[in-house]
């Protein structure tokens, strides 16, 4: 997989976070600033991320965007908002980030 590509889909899926973070404080659209973070972020992520679609195969790359975001997003939840992070949630993302590695090292379309 072109190094390159990955790193545009690295910055969709900061980006993505970056728009889901400031969903939870626009507080239901309420707050101007945190609301056009929600449409920069996510208008960014959906950019970036087609531009990666050019290098990655569609499945791959959203596999990797919608895990990795996830993680990422409970990550923040738990660092900001002090969310609890149980045994389950622990078990969910392990095996988000499973999932993603088999896709990328075992697939043989991955690959493509």
């Amino acid at each position: 997989m072109n190094i390159n590509a990955l790193l545009i889909l690295l910055a969709a899926i900061v980006s993505e976070v970056i728009g889901t973070t400031s969903l939870k404080l626009s507080e239901s659209f309420s707050r101007p600033m945190p609301s056009l973070m929600v449409v920069l972020g996510y208008g960014l992520s959906f950019y970036l991320m087609s531009l990666s679609l050019k290098q990655i195969p569609l499945g791959t790359a959203y596999a990797i965007w919608s895990g990795l975001g996830t993680a990422a997003t409970v990550a923040v939840g738990v660092l900001l908002w002090k969310e609890s992070l149980d045994l389950a949630r622990i078990i969910g993302i392990a095996l988000i980030i499973a999932g993603v590695l088999v896709l990328n090292f075992l697939s043989k379309t991955a690959a493509a």
